[in-house]
């Protein structure tokens, strides 16, 4: 059949065999033929798919790794990091492919309208900056960090062999200023400029490369969400200059929130100002005033040194060489060491810190950890600001909170151990699984413990921190307000204002500190700015709200299957006291 069929050909085509070349020759010679146009065709259709795929990638799925006119590919940008996320899994920073704009000057072929057309692109651009870059002899240069995925559509549009894409990884936050100060931000290279993202920059990148997951974090946004939401609302009405706030486990040391205002947002750090950037919690360091009598009674007590029926004469101020100590609302009396807390009276524990003495009282507050930079995640740490000289005087005024400064994560920390038990606990801001050894060392006894939990409930039923009451729940604390030391004079009207809170009281479980910088008296609070009703009511509002998240039951709802707590004293004036 095949040399029917040439033959047909050849007589169709009316020309006879070629001289010598027999019909099987010629049939061979035609599918040779045949065979070299069969692997041509599929050499195209292979080019033109690659092609089309190739188109679609650009085009739908997304850029290359890199476009050049001029067929250079760029190596893919090597910034991966793992996620952040906070206890319950819900996403705090991630990263979002995007790309950068690099320009060739030597491959533009019409640099006017290069630059017209990156104009229309990018209306922000300076033009005037791209048109000396085209214009230099540079081989290559960074027009534009984290192009969105139109913008980079337009750049392959133009087909530009001077103008090329690399791709790259932004970091993304989507909670926004939320966790600013705790998450922190990372540079155009995805490297860890603060907060988190700085402390723990290799281990997000050694899980990305990994591949183990995202990072947890102590941290709820539930929490984090309405200590924010307080803290601002306050601020705002006192028309403060900023506000710190911090909730911590007492028993793991983690911190489930962490506020510093005013904020920034973590995707333009460097359009945010000084004051918004620094950290208040953990690098601020502030002489915090009454909320360091705890530690004053605690020591006393602890020690041996005094106890709760003891009395301290509180009837005039003490003058120490040019120096007055008086009371905010003084007594005029003296005062049993409960007393000294309900009261907040600085004559009383400036007489009680004497007994003490200032070698016991140094011993004491450095066991709390608070002649140190605390260890912390963080790098944003600030360190205690301590005398020099420890006088007596310097003994009198540190313990009613004034000569020693620290920071509030300091103070956090201590007040935890001061009610769980006398065990000291190192904060934290990764989450500790259930069960987790934590080193921890002894500061107080149990019994002294006890003891300070019903003292700082009395301040919330009975003192300074009544604002801090909360229906149903069982709350102690103390307040604290400080003059600013402003060019080593101490102002009257600049004053730093701070509540720590524990709940529930009996069974401390979390504290809750709230910080405000030079509040201002309001017509609600009857012209007052001090803790108690600026500081304290945040707190109180704070543990409203997330002791039911938690799932803190109220007192009503509990099963006492053992007898609460309580202490008895004699007052100065007569009459027992009890509480809880």
């Amino acid at each position: 059949m095949r040399d029917l069929a040439i033959r047909r050909w050849w007589r169709r085509d009316r020309s006879p065999l070629p001289p010598g070349e027999t019909v099987a020759a010629a049939s061979a010679r035609l599918e040779r033929a045949r065979g070299r146009l069969l692997a041509t065709g599929v050499l195209f259709l292979l080019c033109f798919g690659a092609l089309i795929v190739r188109t679609l990638d650009v085009a739908v799925i997304g850029a290359p790794v890199g476009i050049t006119g001029a067929g250079g590919v760029s190596a893919l940008n090597p910034a991966a990091r793992a996620d952040i996320v906070d206890r319950n899994g819900v996403l705090l920073a991630s990263n979002l492919p995007t790309h950068a704009l690099y320009v060739e000057p030597g491959k533009i072929f019409d640099r006017e309208d290069a630059i017209a057309a990156l104009g229309r692109v990018f209306p922000d651009l300076d033009l005037e900056r791209v048109a000396s870059l085209i214009a230099s002899d540079r081989k290559t240069a960074l027009l534009r960090h984290n192009l969105t995925p139109e913008q980079a559509h337009a750049i392959n549009r133009l087909g530009n062999p001077g103008l090329w894409l690399e791709r790259q990884e932004q970091r993304f936050y989507p909670q926004g200023r939320l966790f600013a100060h705790v998450v922190g931000f990372t540079d155009v290279d995805n490297r860890g400029l603060a907060g988190v993202e700085k402390a723990v920059d290799a281990e997000l990148r050694q899980r990305a490369e990994a591949q183990q997951g995202p990072l947890a974090l102590s941290l709820d946004i539930r929490v984090q969400h309405v200590l924010a939401e307080a803290l601002t609302e306050t601020m705002t009405a006192h028309r403060a200059l900023g506000a710190a706030g911090m909730v911590m486990d007492v028993e793991t040391g983690e911190l489930l929130a962490l506020v510093s205002l005013p904020s920034f947002d973590p995707k333009g750090p460097d359009r945010s100002s000084a004051e918004q950037l620094f950290n208040r919690a953990t690098l601020g360091t502030y002489e915090l005033g009454s909320t360091f009598k705890p530690f004053t009674v605690a020591m006393a007590l602890d020690r041996g040194i005094a106890g709760i029926e003891d009395s301290y004469d509180a009837t005039q101020p003490i003058r120490v060489s040019r120096h007055l100590i008086r009371d905010h609302r003084p007594e005029n009396r003296w005062l049993t060491v409960p007393e000294i807390l309900i009261h907040s009276s600085n004559i009383a524990a400036a007489r009680l810190a004497v007994e003490v003495g200032a070698e016991r009282q140094k011993s004491f507050l450095d066991a709390f950890g608070m002649f140190d930079r605390i260890p912390f995640e963080l790098s944003e740490r600030g360190w205690p600001i301590v005398p020099r000289r420890w006088s007596e005087h310097t003994t009198m005024t540190v313990g009613f909170g004034h000569g020693l400064a620290v920071t509030p994560l300091h103070l956090i920390a201590s007040y935890a151990a001061l009610v769980n038990g006398g065990m000291a606990v190192t904060p934290t801001l990764l989450k500790q699984e259930p069960g987790a050894h934590l080193v921890q060392n002894r500061v107080i006894s149990a019994e002294t413990s006890a003891i300070m939990r019903m003292l700082l409930y009395t301040v919330v039923a009975e003192g300074t921190g009544k604002k801090a009451a909360v229906p149903g729940y069982l709350v102690g604390g103390k307040t604290g307000t400080a003059e600013k030391a402003i060019g080593g004079q101490y102002k009257r009207d600049s004053m730093i204002t701070n509540f720590v809170g524990v709940f529930p009281i009996d069974r401390p479980r979390y504290a809750v500190l709230a910080l405000m910088d030079e509040p201002k008296g309001t017509e609600e609070t009857f012209g007052f700015a001090t803790a108690g009703w600026t500081a304290a009511p945040v707190a109180g509002a704070v543990i409203e709200r997330i002791a039911p998240l938690l799932g803190i039951p109220a007192a009503i709802e509990r099963d006492e299957s053992e007898e609460a707590p309580s202490i008895v004293w004699e007052s100065a004036e007569g009459g027992r006291h009890a509480s809880l």
